[in-house]
């Protein structure tokens, strides 16, 4: 049933790559690229950055890069990817974006006819994925995850997309956002090989906080990226926005079978990928910067633990909602009857953040989170001046002594 060259638009089947000039020389004497010959005009750059030859464009491919990547991933390889040296990552499984959001856009860009196809959303989940369907008019479907447990319901979204064959992308957060819980990993390839059966669609699996999650019995991450070239209906989205720290360069990358990702890279703009990010990109994703990456990682799962376990001995702090998953929680707060209160919630995170310069997120209107407060993971100060303030605030909230 799935079969990629019907799936992605026609127009998008057609569409010839910019070709750039660094496609063809990159060294030389290089009068090709209406470039700035004489230099950037920075006065004081550091040597580093004028290693980067700022007045060029960057490199279109990002190969080096890529490579990087898709050999960490390799590294992590799930024991479900049955073929490793056949199904085993390569750089042209991958698209590199400008943070996930841009990978979100172009999904929907390649297979979403405007006005006509759908795509498949399972709240809660990230808001962007209801933006970038709305920007690009595209209608949107819902089936919930299922509660208490934050899981996708095979059962319905098999029925959904098996219904209206104008559906054509699925998204999933994994660990979910706001939830912070891991989408079991049999859950998801259950339903990739039975859409792969009776779906003309993709499954769009986002794995921004994946490195947050715990690891499986074998040490592993429990990243699907892996499994791409073994599962042509699987997409997987990753950043290094957050267990690498690099919010700020904006770095988003798509995991997807070869032909697909030929189309993707084929759409999206040259040079999208700066110099400057490619540089910190390299540096984070070697040897060394995966090896920091690892232990920032622990240090916040460690705190993750000990933050969640004195909220809950505060008064008026009810169950985490979601996972422990991610570099976050989700708390409920609750009225002095014990019962979950959105108001709460509201008041909770209007005077943290306005009297005591603590910034939470409130998630209360999100479905099956009522009551709920999103709270990141800071360093052990913040966290112990969160805590600090919170108890303070509750107080002053609902008066609890």
């Amino acid at each position: 049933m799935f079969d990629l060259k019907t799936l992605i638009r026609p127009n998008i089947l057609k569409l010839e790559p910019y070709r750039c000039a660094r496609d063809d020389f990159k060294e030389g004497i290089l009068l090709d690229a209406n470039e700035n010959t004489i230099g950037p005009a920075v006065a004081d750059l550091s040597p580093e950055e004028d290693e980067l030859l700022l007045n060029r464009y960057p490199d279109p491919h990002q190969v080096e890069l890529k490579q990087q990547i898709v050999d960490f991933r390799n590294s992590e390889a799930l024991s479900e990817l049955k073929n490793f040296e056949t199904d085993k990552l390569t750089p042209d499984n991958l698209c590199l974006g400008v943070g996930s959001d841009e990978s979100i856009d172009l999904l929907l860009r390649c297979v979403c006819v405007p006005g006509k196809d759908k795509v498949l959303l399972c709240p809660p989940t990230y808001g962007m994925y209801s933006i970038c369907a709305t920007v690009n008019e595209v209608e949107i479907v819902k089936v919930p995850l299922t509660t208490p447990d934050f899981q996708v319901d095979n059962t319905k979204v098999l029925e959904a997309v098996t219904a209206d064959p104008n559906i054509k992308v699925l998204y999933i957060t994994s660990p979910g956002n706001p939830t912070g819980k891991l989408v079991a990993i049999e859950t998801i390839l259950d339903l990739v090989e039975k859409c792969k059966a009776n779906w003309n669609g993709v499954i769009v699996v986002d794995e921004a906080y994946i490195d947050f999650a715990a690891l499986d019995q074998n040490g592993k991450s429990k990243s699907l990226s892996v499994l791409v070239n073994q599962y042509p209906n699987l997409v997987v989205l990753q950043t290094l926005s957050k267990s690498f720290g690099l919010a700020g360069i904006r770095l988003g990358v798509t995991y997807a079978n070869t032909t697909l990702i030929r189309y993707l890279n084929a759409m999206r703009y040259p040079y999208n990928i700066s110099s400057l990010t490619a540089n910190v990109a390299i540096r984070a994703s070697n040897k060394e910067g995966l090896s920091t990456m690892k232990e920032y990682c622990s240090r916040i799962i460690e705190q993750r633990a000990s933050v969640l376990e004195k909220l809950q001995a505060f008064k008026g702090v009810g169950k985490n909602l979601g996972g422990l998953d991610a570099n976050f929680i989700l708390v409920e707060f609750l009225d002095k009857e014990g019962k979950p209160s959105n108001d709460v919630a509201k008041k909770v995170y209007q005077i943290l953040a306005v009297d005591n310069g603590v910034v939470v997120r409130f998630r209360g209107s999100e479905l099956n989170c009522t009551g709920g407060l999103r709270i990141s993971i800071g360093t052990p100060e913040e966290n112990k001046t969160l805590l600090e303030k919170l108890d303070k605030v509750l107080q002053q909230v609902n008066g609890f002594n």
